[in-house]
């Protein structure tokens, strides 16, 4: 019996409005009596610039436009789609889905939609349900994406947060099909861990309730991203029986470029072979890992046939990768 896989026919992505520059994010937060430098920012985290949506942009309305993108590449119509999962942490609205609104937005009626919450793992999570009902067989075509609105949850007061997120959109399609596409995938989280990075507020009779702002332990998020994401990686490239001398690329989840490097030295992948765009998008938390992942599809780094592994870690804590074929 054949073995069916879901490939990657096409990928998509969107960042909204024109960038915002250290140097402007210096400016703004002065103004809070809050100090920080472009060089200080760029020393610690490798952010050079980020965007941020307005306030007429939402997770569904960035989505669409990266799933519009993913779905030109792929050559399919929104009739094909059986599946839409989006990955996020900062949805339109508490219901319905914001899986259901970009639906709504593309088109496809055919398809079931649901949202999944893994905070900046929801990417890897969201792809690895997707690839499961393709597997089994219950959908041939899905719609994968990663949104999120994350300056909205931003503490301008917190030197240590609010210069790291970004806003922004990415999208995969998948498809059934017999030649190899996603290897292997592996998700996983430990609840004991959810205070080291947390949005505590909740809506309670009509008004927010606790901290609706980003908190982190960062020197507790690094240490741990970097020992998991190891881990993990080395769990899906054994399950593939795949070397790491083998891998043409390795995503890591955008969210610092002191956790991207310290990953790629624990898995000995050289420098040239890590997409890295932290530098341009921040961290754009569900969004990061195919945002990154469209720019080196669409800048000809990579290429049909080469494999790749994408990760995912956040607040949970969660964490995950896939190893594909494109």
């Amino acid at each position: 019996m054949t073995q069916t896989y879901a490939k990657i026919i096409g990928t998509g992505s969107f960042v909204p409005n024109e960038p915002i520059t250290n140097d402007m994010l210096v400016e703004r937060l002065a103004k809070n009596g809050i100090e920080t430098s472009d060089q200080w920012i760029q020393e610690r985290t490798g952010i050079c610039q980020r965007y941020w949506a307005n306030e007429g942009q939402t997770a569904s309305s960035m989505g669409e436009i990266a799933a519009r993108n993913a779905m030109e590449m792929a050559g399919i119509s929104a009739d094909e789609i059986d599946l839409v999962v989006v990955a996020t942490s900062t949805g339109d609205m508490l219901f319905p889905s914001t899986a259901c609104l970009l639906q709504s937005k593309i088109g496809a009626k055919k398809a079931a939609a649901f949202d999944v919450q893994a905070a900046c793992s929801g990417f890897i999570y969201a792809l690895t349900t997707a690839n499961a009902m393709i597997q089994s067989g219950q959908v041939k075509t899905a719609l994968v994406v990663g949104a999120e609105v994350i300056s909205r949850l931003l503490d301008w007061n917190d030197r240590t947060t609010c210069v790291l997120f970004g806003d922004g959109a990415g999208a995969v399609i998948l498809r059934a099909s017999d030649e190899p596409g996603v290897l292997s995938c592996r998700i996983h989280s430990d609840g004991d861990l959810s205070h080291i990075l947390h949005s505590k507020g909740v809506i309670y009779n009509g008004a927010i309730k606790g901290e609706p702002f980003i908190g982190m332990d960062g020197q507790a998020v690094f240490k741990n991203a970097v020992t998991l994401l190891g881990d993990v990686a080395l769990e899906v490239l054994e399950d593939a029986q795949l070397p790491v001398e083998k891998l043409d690329w390795f995503i890591p989840h955008q969210a610092n470029i002191r956790i991207i490097q310290a990953a790629a030295k624990r898995l000995n992948v050289p420098v040239e072979k890590v997409i890295v765009s932290v530098n341009e998008h921040g961290n754009t938390s569900a969004a990061s890992v195919p945002l990154a992942l469209d720019k080196a599809v669409r800048d000809g780094r990579i290429q049909r046939g080469q494999t790749m592994l994408l990760q995912g870690v956040g607040g949970g804590f969660t964490w995950g990768a896939a190893l594909i074929q494109y």
